[in-house]
């Protein structure tokens, strides 16, 4: 598969990801986790539909997310939809077994006829640990052996390898093997260097998660991914960015659609966490024209995904369209604006820069 179709910075392309959130009815009521499921391919039937370039969804073990297993939630879609990519955001690859994560991305790459990616990743909830047995005192030499390893079957061939987290493998081949013989495969990040080096190193496209704070603190970042590809005689791969947002008619409307949702969200992780409570100033400075969220009317949203783009050289935007308790029909309704009107107007700008 030619990396063309990831995204270039000269021609980037444009996602949508979701956590299968779980919304509220009209009723006021939380929907149901398999609603909310149904609900996530309904939200990427639209984005085929308005030629959205990439879905992704991400991967939990707790109650506020619906989705603990993303490939068979993007396997229905594959086959409800025709163009757009489908991937993860993330699959967390330090609990699961990076043989099986290939098999069944595999899978997915041959019944969407090419289209599939993965996001491996840390997470950003450690519920999958005990969940699975592991213990977080593992957390990083699970994670480093683990993509050691995906690393080696990713490329193919007969696989021989030995770690300390498993019995090694000597010459096995791992099936079913992919019809373009490469699966793409990014590395998710969370802001650390030694993260944003070690995707270099493994020679994998990167996922920067900006979730906080701005996206041009991240310019440091990208550049030290880049340099680390040259001094280790890769080809520059792309980058994308993935951010949360909402989008309305107006910046005020998108504003009093998202805000209470997540104010609640972020309080209620925050409760976990030892974080002081969710605050407006913090989310207007979040919304703000450098900040993390995404948020306002099509013409706001364009110019500062179109700015982001051009700061940090993106391959592609990741728009995080869900949050909290938000409802479906909202969600659908920023899914068609930033298809519609989102999408094209950013393209306008960046070809006029």
């Amino acid at each position: 598969m030619a990396l063309e179709q990831l995204g270039t910075p000269d021609a980037p392309t444009f996602g949508l990801d979701t956590f299968g959130d779980r919304g509220t009815d009209a009723d006021g009521s939380q929907v149901s986790h398999a609603h909310a499921i149904r609900q996530v391919v309904e939200e990427a039937e639209l984005a085929d539909r308005l030629g959205i370039d990439f879905f992704g969804v991400g991967e939990h073990h707790r109650d506020d997310f619906a989705v603990s297993a993303p490939d068979v939630v993007l396997a229905t879609i594959a086959g409800r939809t025709s163009r757009i990519r489908l991937g993860t955001s993330v699959t967390v690859l330090s609990s699961d077994d990076p043989v099986r994560v290939f098999e069944r991305f595999a899978t997915l790459d041959a019944l969407s006829d090419g289209r599939a990616e993965v996001t491996l990743g840390r997470g950003s909830f450690t519920e999958s640990f005990p969940l699975f047995g592991l213990r977080l005192e593992d957390y990083e030499v699970l994670f480093s052996e683990k993509l050691d390893l995906f690393a080696e079957v990713l490329r193919e061939k007969p696989v021989t390898w030995h770690g300390t987290i498993r019995p090694p493998l000597d010459a096995q081949t791992v099936y079913p093997p992919t019809e373009s013989g490469r699966l793409p495969a990014w590395i998710g990040v969370g802001g650390t260097p030694t993260s944003v080096v070690r995707a270099a190193r493994y020679d994998m496209p990167l996922v920067l998660a900006v979730i906080g704070g701005s996206p041009a603190q991240f310019v440091p970042l990208a550049d030290l991914y880049r340099r680390a590809l040259s001094e280790l005689g890769h080809a520059q791969l792309p980058i994308s960015m993935h951010s949360p947002g909402h989008i309305a008619e107006s910046d005020e409307q998108a504003v009093e659609q998202m805000f209470s949702h997540q104010r609640d969200a972020f309080t209620r992780i925050g409760r976990e966490r030892g974080w002081a409570p969710y605050t407006r100033e913090a989310f207007d400075a979040m919304t703000g024209p450098t900040g993390a969220l995404f948020v306002g009317s099509p013409e706001t949203v364009a110019r500062k995904i179109a700015w982001a783009v051009r700061t940090l050289g993106l391959s592609r935007f990741q728009l995080k369209y869900s949050v909290g308790t938000q409802p479906n029909a909202d969600r659908l309704s920023s899914i068609r604006l930033y298809g519609e009107q989102v999408v094209p107007r950013v393209r306008e700008l960046l070809a006029a820069s």
